[in-house]
């Protein structure tokens, strides 16, 4: 079995989640880039990599000559265009986290320079490799309900998923990071146009952020919630529960700490002074939280996606075709087929069709999935229908741009205005 070699580019909880599935005989991680030391030494500990190959920037790792098969690029959003344009000119093949880049031009220049180069790319879009929208691209290939005509589906991002990772977090600001339907939903965008098979050509959105303003601001309101807040009761936000009592909630700490397992002092100190322990109401968040989009396919199959925080969280989808409907929970991990001919309906249980642990961790199992499917890409050949390809996933960043594009203009987006 050949063994690939890996350097981390960002070592955050994203590039974490990847390499935490690379202990096996397939991978061996060989180097790590990352700012922050605790998260730097998490990686070297995990992966035995030496010391002189843990870098701070990922500047250091380019100078180098090639060390590895392959390259994770998980930086923040805004930091993908560079070390991907570098680590693609010293023929590296990448896992290069999504968004490709927040900037559309940026996102055809990744894509160029990979064909140029020849080098391979997965971008992670892991909910293809989930089994729950497996299945579901499974029977709809197989022709279990026809021709594909409509698609409902509905991102809820849960009201505290909001407010930690897009209101107090690292995208909550699109300067920052990128515009919330790119960094959030490019997910879906992807999952809708893989679903119908066929080139996306209209879009229409609407949505603001409404919310998670000033002026929603309890009255007395402090900036710092563990400054003592008259509504701190009844605050669904309230940073002291989420983050300092609620100390089984390990996302939250180790996202605003970044670091593994912090202590109370730790976070307390975090909750006077990141934003972290801001009034929700009082940060710096510029990110829609909701909004609709509406598409057009060649075909003539139409699709809505609803994108909204306001909720406890999950994917819910349906899929309807001239021969039959797909009803997906993806939270319960279960997918309801409705068969015209019949007019009986089979409910799926997707998690038992991968059984084994941990699989199921992870958006649902997805960030083990293309883990898998990319060992076989890079080496023995993959012939399945999960590829997320640089390619195919440039064409499905362009429905987020065009979407957000209409809603900012107030207009419908023909596509064909990004091609080039």
């Amino acid at each position: 079995m050949k063994k690939l070699k890996v350097a981390l580019i960002g070592a955050g909880l994203r590039g974490q989640a990847y390499t935490d599935f690379m202990t096996d005989d397939r991978f061996q991680v060989v180097a790590v880039a990352e700012p922050i030391e605790e998260r730097r030494e998490y990686i070297r500990k995990l992966h035995n990599v030496p010391e002189e190959m843990c870098f701070d920037t990922w500047e250091k790792v380019t100078e180098l000559p090639k060390c590895a098969d392959l390259a994770i690029v998980s930086t923040m959003d805004r930091m993908h265009y560079e070390p991907a344009m570098q680590l693609i000119e010293k023929k590296y093949n990448l896992l290069l986290e999504k968004p490709i880049a927040p900037v559309w031009e940026e996102c055809r220049k990744i894509e160029k320079a990979a064909k140029e180069n020849r080098v391979k790319i997965l971008v992670c879009h892991v909910l293809r490799y989930t089994p729950f929208f497996g299945k579901m691209k499974e029977m709809i290939d197989q022709g279990a309900i026809g021709r594909v005509m409509s698609i409902h589906h509905s991102e809820c991002v849960g009201n505290r998923h909001q407010s930690h990772s897009f209101v107090r977090g690292n995208w909550g600001n699109e300067k920052e990071s990128s515009f919330m339907l790119l960094q959030k939903s490019c997910h879906d965008m992807d999952i809708i146009q893989w679903l119908v098979g066929e080139k996306c050509v209209r879009a229409q959105s609407f949505g603001s952020l409404t919310y998670f303003v000033p002026e929603n601001a309890p009255e007395g309101a402090p900036e710092y919630c563990i400054e003592g807040c008259p509504k701190a009761e009844e605050c669904y936000y309230n940073a002291v529960k989420l983050y300092l009592e609620d100390e089984k909630n390990l996302w939250f700490r180790e996202a605003a700490a970044k670091v593994k397992e912090p202590t109370n002092q730790q976070i307390e100190e975090i909750l006077r002074s990141t934003q972290y322990g801001k009034c929700v109401f009082k940060c710096n968040n510029d990110v829609v939280d909701h909004q609709v989009v509406n598409l057009e396919f060649e075909g003539g199959a139409v699709a809505s996606f609803n994108m909204c925080a306001f909720n406890e969280g999950g994917r819910f989808i349906r899929v309807m075709g001239t021969d039959g409907e797909l009803s997906g929970d993806m939270k319960n991990k279960t997918i309801d087929y409705y068969d015209f001919c019949s007019g009986k309906h089979e409910l799926i249980d997707t998690e038992k069709i991968e059984n084994s642990g941990k699989v199921m961790e992870g958006h649902g199992g997805g960030d083990l999935g293309i883990v898998n499917v990319l060992y076989q890409y890079l080496t023995e050949g993959y012939e399945g229908d999960l590829l997320s390809e640089i390619e195919i996933s440039a064409q499905n960043h362009m429905i987020a741009f065009a979407a957000e594009r209409s809603r900012l203009e107030n207009r419908v987006v023909d596509l064909s205005e990004f091609e080039v």
